[in-house]
């Protein structure tokens, strides 16, 4: 009968008429039949199925040994016997070199029928011995799924007790070595069923035998862990992982975070590959391992390795965020990568270039999971400008991306920041930031915040950048007695010479913290600048002079010099006066109080006040000394006080007013005539920089700095609670107040009081109404008479004739910025520019004097953005849009420059005169040793960090190819398939490149 079977199955005869032909030998087989003429047709069979070419041959031999298998048991259990399966385990069938692959579906086939027979149990402890020496032998995956289906159906064959054990181990390393070498999508998807049905076994087997999973999971540790020179483990790996029960985690990251014997490049290799499982498709908890191994991490302060391995692998997890299939873990390994990485901006950075495409990417998905996670993306990304701002050359392109997703509140941010931090002590890692870093390409160096310290560093950079004030501290002598001012003019020294892109002002903020701040806390930066130019003037106060050079100055009368050695440098810098007049509305008498100021305070003028042309508050062109003249008729005083008052005529002997205004250009003939709204001192079309006056004037409905200051100026009306005690009338009588500027500043200091207390909720609110800020001021400066036809013979700044007021021009060198809703919270930032005479100070050497108006408005002038560590170039544009782009993000302190003129002409000269002696300021010996060495530490420290880089780097798994996921999305809209970004049917190439 074998011999008729052989026949029919290797003739030519049509497969139907071989099917009927085949049916009458296996008819027969059911026959009782002699035990030659089973084996012969046992031996046929085995044959067939083991060496068939064809599947139909294969088919044949599997069902003639299912019917013998049936029908004549003890043949089939003589036949299927120890021996024979040792031959066939350990040297296959078929001839030499075309061994066949079949011999586990043939093993499992007829183990079904020796189940019960007597050496069952022999040939159960043959194939447990059998498949551990067949897994030690890494078979492809292929042949691992056939071992796993033969034990998934006859567990009996699973080895057990330390061979169980080491058979998981094994097994587990064979899918470290699993690779897809097809790109076709079938073969991608058998290979993952592959994949399934050998992480199922190790399932089944852990179900059973839970002493055996940690020991698995130490053997997976060390192959991701493994340093050596080899090809990277398959991501297969991560199969393994999603049956790992997740109430085990908690031990497991305990366990492996706190053992000694794994060093820190292990451990990095390790979390490295972790991550890159992530694309590994339809796996369960992935993320939630990954993540609490990045907890576990900062839990045992591994900082370092978080943030190699957040710095390296971010950009790859957030590539995965294009596939549906792998989105939702992604998603929540990078929600933790950025919100846990907050010492620095640089993980978010990495992402900035391409948030906008992956945002148009899920917009044009328009699924169900595109749609969520653009507004988890949204949230996080909100919450990185939360704790990042200040940089909003950067952020425009994506707030413009995600503009129309939805804004959480602060309350939310807040929440989603603290929930994530690797620490509450900021100061951990301070010395994790800068990394090896470069100067930046500005030259100018950044300061290290050292926990909310964003206060001090931005009025640090102020001041440094106030270039009169930076030289006069840094030419202070040795033995000056001044310690706070030692320490300022030590950090600028560092500020202007060291060669690391950003230092630590740590020494200065301890010498000059207010003592009422609480650590750690966000202070208001307006605040600790008051207190510190007080202490620095407190200080040398005292006696301990500074600026001796002043006296070297021959052009100085013993009268001038006696008032200015009496004036402290931060007096001559920044100090001004006012005159405070108190005018009493019965009597009509004055009374008058002269103050000394290093800034000026600006309230908003309340809602239903408009400042320009309202009748309750003098227009900007009328700010002047109306008052201070009795009227020849009382009776003038009957009506209110706050009556408009009209442009004077011309006939009229009243004082004309003086306004605060915003320049434009000016010929050196052209009178100081108020500029007004849009108005320029040159025709737009003739002066290409004409531009200047759109920039410095405010929107109709919004508010600008002379406003404010016309505000600050104006009369203010005593009444009621708030009435003024009158020395002549000895009782309290309604009166007018009035402030008058009578000595400019040097560097003019501006506070815009934003923060104000709110009775309702009991807390300081924010005014976030935007304040449009003129690059350049003038100001009204009362003088004396004499002064006044002093400065007519000399043809300095001309003041208005037969007002008493002279007008004195401020520049904008810097503009310290707020960002968020309050003032126990937010960030601030600062833009700067060093403002700096065009021309020589002084008279020429011919004698001729030269106004000061020949100054031309340099608009070239490089402004900077410094943002603690980071130094960046910017533009006034910057300056004077921040608020529109980013609401919360609002100018709160300003700094001008007052430009040379007859008020500050001494001040300016003596300056000159310095810097014409002295050139660049010259430090002291120990000063210059001490930034000497610190350059060579930092070089040092440079080179030992490029090295520990280096192996770090090394060692991290490599993904060079990363960005093509994002690449292939802008380049290839055609593109269609279950894991591609358009998530239809199935791109096989996006797909291989997804998982593999």
């Amino acid at each position: 009968m074998d011999k008729i079977l052989e026949a029919v199955v290797m003739s030519s005869y049509p497969n139907n008429v071989k099917q009927g032909l085949v049916r009458r030998v296996i008819e027969a087989a059911k026959q009782p039949m002699d035990s030659e003429q089973c084996w012969s047709m046992l031996e046929l069979s085995t044959k067939l199925y083991l060496t068939g070419d064809t599947k139909y041959k294969r088919e044949i031999g599997k069902e003639v040994l299912e019917v013998y298998g049936h029908y004549h048991p003890e043949e089939f259990e003589e036949f299927f016997n120890v021996r024979f399966l040792l031959s066939l385990l350990q040297e296959g069938y078929g001839p030499l070199g075309k061994r066949s692959h079949y011999v586990l579906d043939y093993i499992q086939l007829g183990l079904q029928f020796v189940l019960e027979s007597p050496s069952a149990n022999s040939i159960f402890s043959l194939l447990r011995i059998e498949v551990l020496r067949k897994v030690c032998e890494r078979p492809s995956p292929k042949q691992c799924a056939k071992i796993s289906k033969l034990l998934t159906h006859h567990p009996q064959c699973i080895p057990v007790g330390k061979h169980q054990l080491l058979f998981c181990q094994q097994l587990i390393r064979c899918i470290g070595q699993f690779q897809c070498v097809s790109e076709g999508e079938e073969e991608i998807m058998e290979f993952l069923e592959q994949v399934n049905k050998v992480s199922g076994l190790l399932q089944r087997i852990w179900r059973t035998q839970t002493s055996a999973i940690l020991p698995s999971l130490k053997e997976l540790f060390t192959i991701i862990s493994s340093t050596e020179e080899q090809e990277a483990p398959s991501n297969a790996l991560a199969s393994v992982v999603q049956f790992v029960p997740l109430e085990l985690m908690d031990g497991v990251i305990r366990n492996l975070t706190n053992d000694d014997s794994i060093t820190d490049v292990q451990m990095m290799m390790a979390i490295g590959r972790m991550i890159d499982w992530v694309s590994w498709p339809l796996g369960k908890n992935i993320d939630k391992w990954i993540i609490a191994l990045l907890k576990g991490l900062a839990a045992v302060k591994k900082f370092s390795i978080l943030i190699e391995v957040t710095l390296s692998k971010i950009e790859k997890v957030f590539s995965k965020l294009l596939y549906p299939i792998v989105r939702e873990g992604a998603l929540s390994v990078l929600q933790y990568m950025l919100l846990s990485f907050q010492h620095s901006h640089e993980a978010f950075h990495l992402l900035l270039p391409h948030i906008p495409r992956l945002v148009a990417s899920l917009k044009k998905e328009d699924s169900n999971s595109a749609t969520s996670s653009l507004e988890q993306l949204a949230e996080l990304i909100h919450c990185m400008f939360f704790r990042f701002s200040g940089f909003p050359d950067l952020y425009e392109p994506v707030l413009e991306a995600v503009k129309a997703l939805p804004i959480p509140n602060e309350d939310r941010i807040k929440h989603l920041l603290g929930q994530n931090a690797w620490t509450s002590q900021k100061n951990e890692l301070a010395c994790f930031y800068p990394r090896l870093a470069s100067k930046s390409e500005t030259g100018k160096i950044g300061l290290i915040n050292l926990g909310n310290t964003c206060y001090m560093n931005s009025i640090i950079q102020s001041l440094f950048m106030a270039s009169d004030f930076r030289h006069s501290v840094l030419n202070l002598t040795e033995g000056n007695s001044q310690p706070l001012m030692t320490k300022l003019q030590w950090l600028f020294a560092f500020l202007e010479h060291s060669q690391r892109p950003a230092i630590s002002p740590e020494s200065f903020l301890s010498a000059s913290w207010p003592p009422w701040f609480t650590p750690g806390a966000q202070q208001d930066c307006s605040e600790y600048l008051k207190y510190l130019l007080d202490r620095l003037h407190e200080e040398e106060k005292t006696g301990k002079r500074i600026y001796q050079k002043l006296k070297e100055s021959s052009l100085m009368s013993q009268a001038v010099e006696h008032h200015y050695l009496n004036k402290t440098l931060i007096e001559k810098m920044f100090g001004g006066k006012m005159m405070t007049k108190i005018r009493c509305l019965k009597c009509l008498n004055v009374s008058s109080r002269e103050e000394a100021f290093t800034d000026l305070s600006l309230a908003f003028p309340p809602s239903d006040r408009n400042v320009r042309g309202s009748t309750s508050v003098l227009p900007v062109e009328e700010i002047g000394p109306q008052f201070i003249e009795p009227p020849e008729n009382a009776g003038q005083l009957m009506g209110s006080p706050w009556i408009q008052r009209k442009a004077p005529m011309a006939s009229d002997h009243a004082a004309p007013s003086v306004s605060v205004e915003t320049l434009g250009f000016q010929e050196p003939g052209e009178a100081t005539n108020p500029i007004r709204g849009n108005d320029v001192g040159v025709d737009a079309a003739k002066d290409p920089l004409s531009t200047f006056g759109e920039q410095a004037c405010a929107p109709k409905d919004s508010r600008s700095v002379p406003d404010l200051i016309n505000y600050f100026l104006s009369p203010e009306r005593l009444t009621a609670e708030n009435k003024y005690h009158c020395e002549k009338c000895a009782s309290l009588q309604d009166a007018e107040k009035v402030a008058e500027l009578t000595e400019g500043p040097h560097y003019l200091i501006l506070t815009l009081l934003r923060f104000s207390f709110d009775p309702r909720t009991m807390k300081r609110k924010k005014i976030l109404d935007n304040v449009s800020i003129p690059v350049v001021l003038k100001l009204p400066i009362l003088v004396a008479p004499e002064e006044t036809e002093e400065a007519c013979q000399h043809g300095k700044d001309g003041p208005v004739p037969g007002s008493g007021f002279m007008t004195v021009v401020y520049d904008l060198c810097s503009v310290v910025v707020h960002s968020g809703i309050s003032s126990e919270s937010g960030h601030y930032y600062c833009y700067s520019r060093e403002c700096t005479d065009t021309i020589p100070h002084g008279q020429p050497r011919d004698g001729v004097p030269k106004p000061a108006s020949d100054k031309q408005l340099d608009f070239e002038i490089q402004w900077y953005l410094f943002n603690d560590t980071r130094v960046s170039f910017s533009s006034f544009e910057s300056v004077s849009n921040v608020t529109s782009f980013f609401p919360k993000d609002t100018a709160y302190v300003l700094f001008y420059r007052q430009r040379p003129g007859r008020q500050s002409c001494l001040l300016h000269e003596a300056l000159a005169e310095a810097g014409r002696l002295h050139g660049e300021p010259s430090l002291h010996k120990d000063l210059m040793e001490a930034i000497s060495k610190d350059n060579i530490l930092f070089l040092q420290e440079q080179e030992k960090e490029a090295r520990n880089r280096a192996a770090y780097i090394s060692a991290l798994p490599k993904s060079p190819l990363w960005w093509r996921d994002l690449d292939r999305d802008k380049d290839d809209d055609s593109s269609s398939g279950g894991c591609s970004p358009a998530a239809g049917g199935g791109g096989s190439g996006s797909f291989h490149g997804l998982v593999f």
